[in-house]
């Protein structure tokens, strides 16, 4: 979704800007950028009703709001209600919990392989990687891989693929946004990390159900920065310390951990190590733009004259996004003219089916979100990284 995208981008960096202002104790300015982030967040939850991330966006408002609580005095700071400097002594009070609870979502999705159109090279690494580990793993004598880095274009379908994978091995599937990961007022951040760990270790060795940590933005966590303060280290090395205990003596420990992002190049070297599948999620081919038309139009009336085979073609460069975005704008068009002819007034009236000119008119005016000098750069990254 171009406009989705466009406000997940600046919800983000509210975000971030509101967290730089928040460590410098620039209270004020730090309100005004959470609450834009708020605000942001709040709108493409209304505007995209049945999102899949909009539980996400949810709760971090919600977060956002509480952090706004805190500047204003209107209740006392994480830092005053739990006991960071004795971590093992010390018992964890509301307001780390509370914390923690911000930083993941952890829930079942329900996304069926049928339902990842395309993608049939990443689909078979990851179940390489995962599924048949879980179904067999009296026949991996010498392991599998732990960690999976799904990265490429915006909006082609990383997110789709981590569910789709917990669905097929029914694992609990924790979802982090690693921008908040990296947010010093979540907590003691570092703690959150080895929580996050703990809690799926505890579901896979005393709950017996395989566990999938989805790490969201993962370039915001191990991306290369220029100007780290010490928390920000520490929170990565935490993380490295984690991931390393999974991958080195997780033994048979069916935890996973699934990064995605859109920027591979912003990572450090220790973290790509750490994730020996590294599949690029490229744009969808003729085919899989053919069957996502055919998926995204199921449920409107088509006239004779749509061609979809053709719409395919004239799609190329788009993402899955873009596809859904050009069937969802062509659909708003020509409900947009039932209801200014008056005929919606008549609960009998339907409006017209769609024409080829109502999508064509759509491409028109609509270019791909992904450029092709980032096409170049998600190819050449793949070429010196990839691990199948």
């Amino acid at each position: 979704m171009e406009a989705s995208q466009e406000l997940e981008k600046s919800a983000t960096n509210y975000a971030l800007e509101a967290v730089r202002l928040d460590k410098q104790g620039a209270k004020g300015m730090a309100i005004t950028m959470y609450q834009k982030a708020i605000e942001t967040l709040l709108k493409l939850v209304q505007l995209y009703p049945d999102y899949s991330l909009n539980k996400v966006y949810i709760q971090r408002a919600i977060a956002y709001q509480e952090r706004i609580k805190v500047l204003q005095g209107a209740m006392a700071p994480p830092e005053q209600q739990t006991e960071p400097k004795d971590v093992e002594g010390a018992k964890p009070g509301e307001g780390k919990k509370a914390s923690y609870e911000d930083l993941i979502i952890k829930e079942k999705p329900n996304v069926r392989w049928e339902e990842v159109i395309g993608l049939d090279t990443a689909k078979r690494a990851i179940k390489e990687a995962i599924i048949y580990p879980v179904q067999r793993p009296d026949l991996f004598p010498l392991g599998w891989p732990r960690g999976i880095l799904l990265f490429g274009p915006p909006g082609c379908g990383k997110t789709l693929l981590a569910a789709a994978a917990a669905t097929e091995i029914d694992a609990v599937f924790i979802s982090v946004d690693a921008a908040s990961i990296m947010s010093k007022w979540l907590g003691e951040a570092e703690q959150n990390v080895a929580r996050l760990f703990e809690s799926a270790r505890k579901s896979a060795l005393e709950d017996k159900k395989p566990a999938i940590i989805f790490i969201d933005e993962l370039d915001s966590l191990m991306g290369k920065h220029s100007n780290e303060v010490g928390g920000e280290v520490r929170v990565r090395n935490q993380f490295l310390k984690e991931m390393d205990g999974i991958i080195d003596k997780g033994k048979n420990l069916h935890v996973y951990v699934i990064g995605a992002t859109n920027k591979p190049w912003d990572l450090d070297w220790p973290f790509i190590r750490r994730f020996q599948k590294r599949i690029l999620v490229p744009l969808p081919d003729h085919h899989a733009r053919l069957m996502m038309f055919k998926h995204y139009t199921s449920n409107l009336t088509l006239a004779q004259d749509v061609d979809l085979h053709e719409l395919a073609r004239l799609s190329e460069g788009f993402s899955g996004s873009d596809i859904k975005d050009v069937c969802q704008a062509a659909h708003l068009k020509v409900i947009g003219e039932f209801f200014e002819s008056g005929q919606a007034a008549n609960k009998l009236a339907k409006p017209r089916p769609l024409r080829m000119s109502d999508f064509r008119q759509i491409l028109e005016e609509r270019k791909p979100s992904v450029s092709l000098d980032m096409l170049t750069l998600y190819n050449r990254w793949f070429e010196a990284f990839k691990a199948l």
